[in-house]
């Protein structure tokens, strides 16, 4: 796909991440097949039906058994609808964790494209190391795209 494609779908991405209601972290994911139609959206937050109130979201304890990554939501969203994510790109703001990487491996997704200079917080870099290593074994191919 064109850098200019490649912009695109990073940019909604990231438009798409603006509609989870967590306070600390917002992480969009858009799933493209090889036409570049999107396939399917995800953004972080609870599943349908489970109370997002602020207090519960502030709450890391409680927040972290409950959240849906957004790439497990776009996932799951084109399964809900019967659409399949098989040789598909997802694009995404963060590196995909380990429980996202699996889950993108078992979808089908060939490849993954995430946004660049973003910030990891230390908590966070040994599992996305484990996750580039595990999607490069099972051979998606990565890319990191900065926004300049």
């Amino acid at each position: 796909m064109s850098e200019k494609w490649d912009l695109r779908f990073i940019e909604l991405a990231h438009h798409i991440s603006s509609w989870s209601k967590d306070p600390s972290t917002k992480v969009g994911c858009v799933v493209v097949g090889s036409d570049r139609e999107i396939r399917s959206t995800g953004f972080n937050g609870f599943p349908r039906g489970i109370d997002d109130s602020i207090e519960r979201l502030a709450n890391r304890e409680e927040k972290y058994p409950l959240i849906c990554h957004a790439e497990e939501n776009a996932i799951m969203h084109a399964a809900r609808i019967g659409v399949s994510l098989k040789d598909c790109t997802a694009y995404v703001t963060w590196p995909p964790c380990t429980r996202c990487a699996r889950s993108l491996i078992q979808a089908g997704i060939i490849e993954v494209v995430y946004a660049g200079g973003t910030d990891i917080p230390e908590r966070w870099v040994e599992d996305f190391t484990r996750s580039t290593g595990m999607m490069k074994e099972a051979g998606l191919k990565l890319r990191n795209v900065n926004l300049e």
